[in-house]
């Protein structure tokens, strides 16, 4: 019985020494060192974000370069997709597109020009519940407000031109170019595009403080060009008193301004333009056109990443809309070399 008791002490210390020397070896990890683990590993992290532009033309082209600088800057930390440019504006070009460039997964993050309001939604949600975050740039969903609970308040922010602001002062300038008096013309592109909806809805609120001027009609061009010239030469001949047009993209203008020609009432109707592409801007330098609004798209690009990455690495807290401003064209100042930066290039 003694026998048996000596050797279960004995058992018993060898374990305990065991137990002992294990533990010795060991390191026991503090909440400090976890913590800091953990942002080591999002540190080191690299994230992936994808561009889905809205159409291949010199604002998106643009945008990409801001977007490009931004990731440089960057360095390894971040992955650049940039999605196929949709040849036609609308959600049957874009969610094709959309869809392939996120089928092979990995993106964290997507920063995209809604074609429109609605149709986007369903295709954006459901990436969003697959753990993407959506930045909408230049074009929202929705009302744009995503602050308040809705079906398309997901995005993280919106990021683009206040495009209602921007049609107001378009409608100031013009006026100022027709002494405050006569009859106007809007040429628009997509009933269902939140940045030229908004720009159409801001130049009608500015022509109404003119008492002396008069919005004669609006028409849908759909973002082509040809069709904007039709419906601006059928508008011309319709009412011969029209003293100016307002174009609230680049092919609804270029159609516009081709129409007064051809009707050689250049310099007699005013051109008001939205877009500094290089086009636009050498016919303003030619007198085709009057007055053109310039957003900053390589800066909405640039903000996009920025903070796109420091929500995705340090979950900061992002405005839910970021809003550059725009710069206004006209014959006074368009070779003057500090406008050169605002001017769109592929």
């Amino acid at each position: 019985m003694k026998k048996s008791l000596l050797w279960i002490i004995i058992l018993v210390l060898s374990i305990s020494m065991v137990a002992a020397f294990s533990l010795a070896g060991c390191k026991t990890t503090t909440a400090a060192e976890t913590t800091a683990a953990a942002e080591t590993t999002a540190a080191a992290k690299v994230f992936t974000i994808l561009f889905m532009p809205g159409i291949a033309d010199p604002f998106y082209f643009t945008m990409e370069k801001g977007i490009q600088k931004k990731v440089a800057e960057l360095g390894a930390s971040v992955k650049l997709i940039v999605a196929e440019y949709p040849k036609s504006w609308g959600p049957e070009a874009q969610v094709p597109i959309l869809e392939a460039a996120t089928a092979q997964g990995g993106i964290d993050l997507i920063l995209i020009a809604p074609t429109s309001t609605d149709a986007l939604v369903a295709p954006l949600k459901k990436l969003f519940d697959q753990g993407i975050t959506i930045i909408t740039v230049d074009t929202y969903l929705g009302d744009g407000d995503y602050s308040k609970d809705s079906d398309y308040s997901f995005p993280l922010s919106y990021i683009g031109t206040d495009n209602k602001l921007g049609g107001q002062k378009v409608a100031e300038n013009l006026a100022k170019l027709l002494n405050s008096k006569g009859k106007v013309y809007l040429m628009n592109t997509n009933p269902d595009t939140s940045s030229v909806v908004d720009r159409g809805k801001g130049f009608e609120e500015g022509i109404a403080n003119f008492p002396d001027m008069t919005l004669v009609g609006t028409d849908w061009c759909m973002d082509v060009q040809q069709k904007a010239q039709e419906l601006a030469t059928a508008a011309l001949q319709k009412d011969p008193d029209i003293a100016g047009i307002f174009g609230v993209n680049l092919f609804s203008s270029q159609g516009s301004y081709q129409a007064v020609v051809n009707a050689g009432l250049t310099g007699a109707v005013k051109i008001a333009s939205w877009d500094a592409t290089q086009d636009l801007i050498n016919a303003l330098k030619e007198g085709k056109v009057d007055l053109i609004l310039a957003q900053k798209p390589a800066e909405i690009g640039f903000l996009g990443v920025e903070w796109g990455y420091k929500y995705l690495k340090d979950k900061a807290e992002v405005p839910k809309k970021v809003i550059p401003g725009f710069e206004f064209f006209t014959k006074e100042n368009v070779d003057d070399p500090d406008m050169a930066q605002f001017i769109y290039s592929k």
